[in-house]
């Protein structure tokens, strides 16, 4: 198979789908690879590393797309290239549909076999794709929520560790999977008096078991909630309900509770966010304030460290894009059914029922194609 590594083209993006040492295995697999010119060079791997790999460089996107059987990227295709896409071609790469209509709408009419990271999911229910960039985003929230504390920042100027004589700070993550495990880790690291809260009663016993004594277990309800935001320095939104929309858990007049210049970070942003406020931003144009609180909604904020989030997605996608490429797409969901639950769109039918719901669209089931 010819396989297609495109230069990554959302706002300070600098992640790369694939590393030079990716590239090595798919080849000895007996594929072929196309990487576009500096795919690589935001994450530190020059064009020069992925040629003694053995790739082919090309210099744009359009010459990748015209050739490869697939794509793969590390964020969603952008509205200039839907037109480049192929039918039949195999885009493989974070999709986040449920959020996303224009793009959504694009795959469809592009009728290619669209199969998504965060969709892929072991018998467990564990999202092995997702878990890396979870990890890194869990860890950079706290990051951040600390930096926006700051004065300087918009903050109100609380240390989120404190020091001796002079509280910490609250945080309170919502959500104790991935995300949320991560975040909480940070945050008690720090110092910080740290709330999570799940409605898995097995996942909060879980937490309390493997978490600090900083760290307290809470079971999710509107609620707890609305108390616990009312003296939280930083809250992490860190649900998740697979390939759907995010619910949203905080509502603007709950924001009229906060504290001014607290800061709320949304990892769910991607799917929509779980704040009623939320809209996505940049890490050029990272935050804004409504009611007094500081929003962060970075939609890739792994981006930002690129270098440690390229290796971590590598090690975690390259096992599936391999069994993708010796055994084609249909041949690869007929054997695993973690493959077959990455299928979102196929050849102009939305095969994800989440995605179908998100926009009232016709849902075919993946079985009908194989």
């Amino acid at each position: 198979m010819l396989v297609g590594i495109l230069k990554e083209i959302k706002s300070e993006e600098n992640r790369v789908c694939m590393t030079p040492a990716g590239v090595e295995v798919m080849i000895a697999n007996g594929h072929s690879v196309l990487v576009e010119k500096d795919a690589g060079s935001g994450s530190g791997f020059e064009d020069a590393m992925y040629v003694n790999a053995g790739a082919e460089m090309m210099d744009t996107p359009k010459e990748i797309y015209g050739r490869a059987d697939m794509v793969m990227h590390v964020k969603e295709p952008q509205p200039s290239e839907y037109d480049m896409i192929r039918e039949d071609q195999i885009v493989f790469t974070y999709l986040h549909l449920a959020a996303d209509e224009q793009q959504t709408r694009g795959l469809i009419k592009s009728k290619a076999v669209c199969i998504a990271y965060e969709t892929i999911q072991k018998p467990d229910g564990s999202l092995p794709l997702l878990t890396p960039m979870s990890e890194v985003a869990g860890r950079m929230a706290i990051q951040q929520g600390a930096k926006y504390l700051e004065m300087a920042q918009g903050g109100h100027g609380v240390l989120l560790g404190g020091v001796p004589g002079v509280d910490p700070g609250n945080v309170v993550v919502i959500g104790g999977g991935i995300v949320g495990i991560n975040a909480a880790k940070m945050a008690c690291g720090l110092g910080a008096k740290v709330y999570i809260l799940d409605m898995s009663l097995d996942r909060l016993r879980y937490l309390s078991d493997v978490m600090p004594a900083n760290c307290f277990n809470l079971f999710s309800s509107p609620a707890t909630l609305r108390e616990l935001i009312k003296t939280a320095d930083v809250v992490v939104g860190a649900v998740l309900i697979p390939g759907a929309k995010a619910p949203k858990l905080i509502t603007r007049e709950m924001l009229k509770t906060m504290k001014p210049g607290s800061v709320l970070v949304d990892v769910a942003i991607d799917q929509g966010g779980c704040f009623e406020t939320s809209k996505a931003t940049t890490h050029g144009d990272p935050i804004y304030e409504v009611e007094g609180v500081v929003h962060y909604c970075v939609a890739n904020m792994p981006g930002a460290v690129a270098r440690t989030s390229t290796l971590a997605l590598t090690n975690a996608t390259l096992p599936y894009a391999v069994e993708i490429a010796n055994k084609g797409w249909k041949k690869a969901m007929q054997e695993s059914n973690e493959i077959k639950l990455g299928a979102n769109i196929i050849k102009g039918k939305v095969t994800y029922k989440a995605v179908a719901e998100a926009f009232d669209l016709e849902f075919v089931s993946i079985d009908t194609f194989l």
